[in-house]
């Protein structure tokens, strides 16, 4: 698919593909990214979506690096246990270090 017919979600998938492992973002920063910065909460809705669309959904969290999309996860503490197997400290859904682990797609891409 070209980049231009792809819909709002399937631009989000595309950002969140390219997310490093061991490396977060945040819905906002994706939203800013695809120049819609105020749909944020439209990020979050398209990741809800992403399970069988290969995805590391895990990867994108809110803006102060809280796991607001874990109840999405199958598990318990699924995005957080993959979160930590890529070497991410997570204390009480909250990301320690996020400034050092926060991966902007407006810098990189």
């Amino acid at each position: 698919m070209q980049p231009e017919t792809l819909n709002f979600f399937d631009k989000v998938y595309e950002v969140a593909k390219q997310i490093p492992y061991g490396r977060v973002t945040s819905y906002g920063a994706i939203a800013n990214y695809l120049g819609a910065s105020r749909s944020a909460r439209m990020v979050g809705y398209a990741m809800n979506g992403s399970v069988s669309k290969d995805v590391p959904a895990h990867r994108v969290v809110n803006r102060k690096g809280l796991l607001t999309g874990k109840h999405h996860f199958d598990g318990t503490n699924l995005m957080q246990q993959l979160l930590e197997s890529e070497g991410i400290k997570v204390v009480e859904n909250q990301i320690q270090n996020f400034e050092n682990v926060f991966w902007n797609p407006s810098e990189v891409l």
